[in-house]
């Protein structure tokens, strides 16, 4: 099992959260040091699955359509974490790692995790 390497997209890309999740030690880029900055979803998700790392996204409508759309045709993307704004660098932060520790890189394939559903368990 392949521990999950992270891509945060430009929604998700905020200092505090890569120096947080990179001081715990998690594989972390973001798109803006991957120099993808201002290209399409589509071109996000194919970079993260070409890299094997898994997007991080608040943009749920359209990842999720994409996800749909990717899965209907046989396609392939490396899995993507979808979250909501409206929570904290300290709460993003323990919901990807428990992600993390729970699930390989291998499970997340083809696969969504919203971070809704990784609070306290």
């Amino acid at each position: 099992m392949t521990e999950i390497r992270l891509y945060l997209d430009e929604d998700t890309m905020d200092n505090d959260l890569l120096e947080a999740l990179r001081l715990r030690k998690v594989d972390v880029l973001s798109v803006g040091e991957a120099q993808m900055l201002s290209r399409s979803d589509e071109e996000q998700l194919k970079w993260a699955l070409n890299n094997q790392r898994v997007i991080y996204s608040f943009n749920v409508r359209d990842f999720y359509k994409i996800h749909t759309n990717l899965v209907e045709n046989s396609q392939n993307h490396a899995g993507i974490i979808l979250g909501a704004q409206n929570y904290s660098i300290g709460e993003q932060m323990r919901r990807i790692i428990r992600i993390i520790a729970n699930k390989s890189a291998e499970e997340m394939q083809n696969q969504v995790e919203f971070l809704s559903a990784w609070g306290e368990q």
